[in-house]
């Protein structure tokens, strides 16, 4: 009986192009509120310093395409030659404990899940999206700079994307021009607890 009366979690989903900043956000909010990540799943090597089960689920190829068959990912792309999804089971178990939980997700990935959950008796309502976008798009490209990580080519590539996920932003409920980190963070805060007051 306790069951239905206990209140399911929220699923936020936070969107934007690299380097608006996103990813600090997302981990400051972990560090700041009763959230946690949902773990995507990949067909790629690990990282220097990633492990199964907490940065990624990493599934070999055949695994993948098991699990695909099995119709047990709520979404999944093929990335730079890898698959990426995210598996029904790592949102829907958490959200109906009563955890809230968070998916840092791109623009594709976030429209499918948001198309899926319209149509999922459980999911829907249950949604919550976020896109955050840099102010223009030449601090982006500043910002993409900074971080040193990315050849002059990929910074271009990253800039075109940019531009078109841009342009999906009013499919998002709330949407975020960045900031500082703090200003950012400040701004999430305060959509992730009129969220939960709502619900």
């Amino acid at each position: 009986m306790g069951s239905e009366t206990k209140q399911s979690g929220l699923l936020f989903i936070i969107s934007g192009p690299a380097g608006s900043g996103k990813t600090t956000v997302c981990d400051a909010l972990m560090k700041t509120e009763s959230i946690e990540r949902i773990i995507t799943s990949t067909t790629r090597n690990p990282r220097t310093g990633e492990r199964d089960g907490i940065d990624y689920h990493f599934l070999n190829k055949a695994d993948f395409q098991q699990k695909i068959s099995a119709g047990l990912f709520f979404e999944y792309a093929t990335v730079h030659n890898h698959f990426y999804g995210t598996q029904k089971a790592d949102i829907i178990e958490p959200l109906k404990g009563g955890h809230n939980r968070l998916l840092n997700i791109d623009v594709q990935g976030a429209k499918t899940i948001q198309a899926k959950a319209e149509s999922d008796s459980f999911l829907k309502g249950k949604v919550v999206s976020i896109f955050i976008k840099p102010p223009n798009i030449d601090e982006l490209e500043k910002r993409l700079k900074k971080r040193g990580t990315d050849s002059v080519e990929e910074i271009k590539r990253r800039l075109e994307v940019a531009s078109k996920e841009l342009q999906q932003q009013d499919s998002y409920k709330h949407v975020i021009v960045s900031q500082s980190k703090e200003a950012d963070l400040r701004e999430i805060r305060a959509i992730y607890h009129s969220e939960n007051a709502r619900s």
